[in-house]
């Protein structure tokens, strides 16, 4: 018996010194795992929403996710349409380097050996992913993404339809005169998952869901197509509005003298029941498509709130940085303008949400620009930024929103002047003022300016260039507005 007694006192003192905790230079400690990301791009969404102080706007789901991150007032897009502003965003370089202007130019078709965002993530062991309109054409970037979500998350196609009522779905090849069909719909008492979002959103959340039994971290890209026309949703989403309590926008001109500055909302005129030959649609039309707009913005904020709840019931959330943005604003009847396509305020403000772990809800007025987010996402995923992005990390302001990054946003757009050809507008956003060049692109000569002074003209309605008073800024705006290549 005593002969055992020192093997006892021996796995005594084993027992009692893994009972006390080591000290925390002892421990092995595992590094945490790296946060996802999901990125939730938006067609033609304008700023407004409930959470950017519009309170007729029915968009709790969003709002929800402005409440837990930074909420960006004054983000800009980098062209006003969405192929090149995605080019943009997801390549970290401005327009001037990528050459994509339009939607049509693929970013690869320019760019073929630059490093994406996606590519960037992959390569750094990210699962990468995307489902609907990230890139303006599916086929671009092919190589960025290591899931195909048809694979994952198989199309149903008796789903995700454009129009839902018998409507032609496809211009006939034989009639190039034939349009799209009409501007809006309301499909009555269908499934979200009736048109094209509503079906992306279960997909989305197939997804999160196979994700969620990944070791590697995941950057899924979901693109929701709507409010882009046609304005098509379910009835629910029309029966949030009531057409009679929506107002015509004003339809003072702020493109004083310069009609080609205008957009010229062909993309409207796509659909049978606008008129081709047309400069200003009636109080009634105007109405129709304004409650057709908002009635799609709260369809789609029901679909971005489903790949929240999921990301959610998963156990993601807490791992997970979510950032929501509109490639581009959009007008609905504002100065009697539709549709995108120029230089100005409502054409180029986006709304962009970023929600990271550790981050606290806020809003903030820095001016900041999309091709930032590439760098940010770098900086808050601890990933190195590749030395070919254009834009600034905005991640301090993420986390402090009384910091400032630059002194001025820039967008541009190629229009015609008649007489002298392209021109190329680019345009400053800066705390008080939108300043815009429009540069011929053959000659190189400076064609018009166009300045417009929030401070006093909140509306946008008058163009100072020409005040003598305005006179003293311009030097400095001309200044900045010649870095439009790098950025400030």
């Amino acid at each position: 018996m005593h002969a055992l007694r020192p093997r006892c006192l021996f796995l005594g003192l084993i027992c009692l010194f893994c009972s006390v905790p080591m000290s925390a230079s002892a421990q092995e400690t595992s590094p945490p795992k790296p946060l996802n990301v999901l990125m939730i791009a938006v067609d033609d969404l304008r700023p407004e929403l409930g959470c950017y102080g519009k309170s007729y706007m029915h968009s709790p789901n969003i709002d929800r996710l402005a409440a837990s991150g930074m909420r960006f007032d004054r983000a800009y897009c980098q062209v006003a349409v969405c192929g090149a502003s995605r080019a943009s965003l997801m390549s970290g370089c401005r327009p001037e380097t990528t050459q994509c202007w339009n939607f049509k130019t693929l970013l690869r078709s320019q760019m073929p050996d630059v490093l994406t965002l996606p590519q960037h993530l992959s390569r750094n062991g990210y699962e990468t992913g995307f489902l609907g309109k990230v890139y303006h054409s599916a086929s671009d970037d092919a190589a960025a993404w290591t899931v195909d979500a048809n694979e994952w998350a198989p199309r149903d196609r008796s789903k995700g339809k454009s129009y839902v009522q018998e409507l032609p779905r496809k211009r006939n090849p034989a009639n190039s005169s034939e349009k799209n069909g009409p501007s809006i719909e309301n499909g009555g008492d269908v499934p979200d998952s009736a048109y094209t979002d509503g079906h992306n959103a279960d997909r989305a959340v197939a997804l999160l869901e196979r994700f969620s039994t990944q070791d590697k971290p995941f950057f899924l890209a979901v693109g929701f197509l709507k409010p882009h026309l046609p304005f098509n949703a379910p009835a629910k989403y029309w029966d949030l509005y009531d057409r009679d309590d929506i107002k015509i926008p004003s339809r003072e001109d702020v493109v004083d003298g310069l009609p080609y500055a205008r957009s010229s909302w062909g993309e409207l005129k796509n659909y049978t029941d606008i008129p081709a030959k047309t400069d200003m649609l009636d109080d009634e039309k105007t109405r129709e498509l304004i409650h057709g707009y908002r009635a799609a913005v709260s369809y789609m904020d029901a679909q971005v709130g489903k790949v929240l709840n999921a990301l959610e019931a998963n156990g993601q959330r807490e791992n997970t940085i979510v950032v929501l943005w509109g490639d581009h604003g959009w007008y609905v009847g504002d100065f009697g303008d539709w549709c995108k396509h120029t230089n100005y305020e409502i054409a180029t403000r986006v709304p962009l949400i970023v929600s990271a772990p550790g981050v606290p809800a806020g809003e903030t007025k820095s001016l900041v620009e999309l091709v930032d987010l590439f760098p940010t996402l770098c900086e808050l995923t601890e990933l190195p930024v590749p030395e070919h992005c254009q834009g600034k990390s905005i991640a301090g302001v993420v986390h402090d929103p009384g910091l400032s990054v630059r002194p001025a946003a820039f967008s541009q757009y190629k229009k015609s002047k008649l007489g002298v050809g392209p021109v190329l507008g680019t345009s400053i956003r800066t705390d008080r003022f939108r300043y815009t060049e429009y540069v011929s692109t053959k000659t190189g000569k400076l064609e018009d300016i166009v300045l417009i002074d929030f401070d006093k003209d909140p509306g946008a309605t008058r163009n100072v260039a020409s005040d003598p008073a305005y006179q003293p800024f311009l030097p400095q705006l001309h200044a900045w507005c010649e870095q439009s290549a790098t950025g400030l």
